[in-house]
């Protein structure tokens, strides 16, 4: 079974602290605990007062946030790390170790013994060249963060840099996209930019990142860089494309353009690295890219990238695939998820194996963290043996008489509370039964005026085409309803429908077997139309009508006459527009009778009503 004890992790930026508390699920996943944002002010910038910085900032982060762990992961700043990949040719596994300690001689910028170092196998090329992430930091910085974790009280257990942190994070929620991704991390002081193809990855840092953007509208307002930032953060935005009208607010104006010109930068960066990924490391064009990072906050700045590149944009949200503790507000966590791409890549290596794993912990460090941990259990190993008998019988003792009192006090005023819920429960539902017998009562007595109306507007529109057909064709006239036949939806049984009422009469007229009977109301009526609604039943409702009219042959006084009445009443009806629907109210069937030896002819209208007829109530 896996260890269920929390453990920490931190990101330290160039201006702000991430913190977030993971534990590991019983599935072997990751579920987030706790999380916290300090930022560094301006002294985080500056290297004389940045250590300095970083412990009031972690202590003060510590004390807000309820984190339990003491053990620590955690994230060196992009501007302090030297990444870069190279390849190495096709040789023994045994001379590998050999190999890279020469490219890291050649590659790294400062003297290896004044740097920690490591190095990651990636993969293999087609060509047979090994493909090796090459990442360095120098060992005085390195030493800096393991002195404000231990003054923090921290345990640091590895030292992890952002690119390998932010693959780990991007392979464990996206591992199954296709074709090449690009993910662009957005700091204060650079930028990372990851390809991800075909399970290989290749990352480049450029040295652009959100503070240029305060910088220079600190120097253009002529505030501190303190106030620049603020306002930045709570008003800022990045400017749109094209002719706009600029806001009112002239922090916000400055701001929009100097964040566009910035990003501009960062876009053309973006740009070179695109192409040499295609032309020196054989990738792919890019199908998509994700942003992550704090200052990509700001407003607009996907809409500015989703322009520039012709691509579509999303925020990468690195606790996808993530638990997250119920305490933790999904609200507030969905603005931040897009910068805790380092944290949760951290937090990933307590997991079994990660695609990265680097570790730049200095050999001393080690050595001196592992004294450290050893020396107060040296000293209190003697006395704890001494105490632990004694205290744990006295402990539990004390323990179980308290929670004894504490229940029997309680015990009364629960059984009182189950009582009263028991019966708050029963309340309502009774009331709920009530309430829905009632809102029946209520529609059958509205339906019960429905349809005496519909017939008088039956009745007035045929004694108006009665009257313009008496004054054309200048002869008497008369035309009635012989049946109303209701087109009832499949599925209902017409004898569900209420004994002698007007519908079950008229249903029972209906000679179309392509119009099934009906379910309505009455005792078993629900049952009843539940199931015919399960046996493929279509629509509860009556929505069309048929009439069946009879009229004075007309024929002897127009050939057409029949046909023109019938018609006029159809139009009538349409005309109608708070009762029928015009679009499903014509004449159908055949004009029947209509010979000059018959008094009188049939004809049919069918009817479509403005209000359907519920018949599932």
């Amino acid at each position: 079974m896996l260890n269920k004890k929390s453990f920490l992790v931190v990101d330290f930026g160039a201006t702000n602290l991430k913190l977030a508390e993971f534990e590991l699920t019983e599935a072997g996943g990751l579920s987030l605990r706790q999380y916290g944002f300090k930022s560094l002010g301006q002294d985080g910038t500056q290297e004389s007062t940045r250590e300095a910085a970083m412990l009031k900032g972690l202590q003060e982060a510590l004390a807000e946030k309820s984190f339990e762990s003491r053990n620590v992961n955690i994230c060196a700043p992009g501007y302090h790390t030297f990444s870069k990949f190279v390849k190495l040719p096709p040789v023994d596994t045994s001379k590998v170790t050999q190999i890279i300690q020469y490219e890291a001689q050649q590659n790294v910028p400062f003297p290896l013994e004044e740097v920690v170092w490591d190095y990651q196998i990636l993969g293999a090329a087609p060509s047979g060249e090994l493909e090796v992430l090459l990442v360095a930091i120098k060992s005085d910085i390195v030493e800096g963060l393991f002195r404000t974790a231990d003054k923090a009280g921290l345990r640091l257990q590895l030292v992890d840099v952002s690119p390998a942190a932010l693959c780990n994070a991007f392979r464990y929620n996206y591992g199954d996209l296709e074709g090449c991704t690009m993910l662009l991390d957005i700091g204060a002081k650079t930028s990372n930019l990851l390809f991800f193809e075909k399970g290989n990855v290749y990352s480049r840092g450029i040295n652009i990142g959100a503070n240029a953007i305060t910088q220079d509208f600190a120097k253009e307002s002529k505030l501190g860089y303190d106030d620049a930032e603020k306002l930045k953060i709570e008003e800022g935005f990045v400017s749109l494309g094209g002719a706009y009208e600029e806001p009112e607010n002239p922090h916000q104006a400055a701001i929009s353009k100097i964040a566009r010109q910035v990003l501009t930068r960062l876009h053309i960066q973006v740009n070179q690295t695109i192409q040499f990924y295609r032309g020196q490391q054989g990738g792919s064009p890019p199908d998509r890219l994700f942003l992550s990072g704090g200052a990509t906050s700001m407003p607009y700045t996907a809409q500015f990238f989703s322009e520039k590149l012709n691509l579509p944009v999303e925020y990468f949200n690195p606790l996808r695939n993530l638990q997250i503790d119920e305490s933790l507000s999904r609200e507030e966590l969905a603005k931040v998820a897009h910068s805790l791409g380092e944290a949760v890549g951290l937090g990933l290596r307590n997991l079994a194996h990660c695609p990265v794993e680097l570790n730049l912990m200095p050999k001393s460090s080690l050595k001196r963290q592992e004294f450290n941990q050893k020396k107060p259990y040296l000293v209190a190993s003697v006395f704890c043996l001494i105490l632990v008998v004694f205290a744990f019988g006295w402990f539990y003792e004390q323990v179980a008489t308290e929670k004894q009192k504490a229940l029997d006090k309680l015990k009364p005023t629960v059984d009182q509370l189950k009582r009263d819920d028991q019966k708050t429960k029963d309340g309502v539902a009774a009331l709920k039964r009530i309430q829905a017998e009632a809102d029946n009562y209520f529609e059958w007595m509205e339906e019960r005026t429905y349809w005496g109306s519909l017939l008088t507007t039956f009745r007035d529109s045929l004694i108006s085409v009665e009257d313009k057909k008496e004054k054309e064709f200048n002869t008497k006239t008369g035309v009635w309803i012989e049946r109303l036949t209701p087109v009832v939806p499949p599925g209902y049984l017409m004898a569900s429908l209420p004994a002698g009422s007007f519908m079950q009469m008229a249903a029972q007229q209906a000679a179309a077997p392509a119009t099934a009977p009906a379910t309505g109301r009455g005792r078993g009526g629900a049952a009843r139309n539940a199931a015919a609604k399960a046996s493929g039943g279509g629509s509860n409702q009556i929505d069309t009508v048929v009439l069946t009219c009879r009229s004075v042959n007309l024929t002897s006084v127009k050939s057409d006459a029949n046909t023109v009445l019938a018609e006029a009443l159809a139009e009538e009806l349409r005309g109608r527009t708070n009762e029928f629907v015009a679009d499903g109210t014509k004449v159908t069937g055949d004009i029947a009778g209509g010979d000059v030896t018959n008094l009188t002819f049939t004809f049919q209208v069918t009817v479509k009503l403005a209000r359907p007829m519920n018949l599932s109530q």
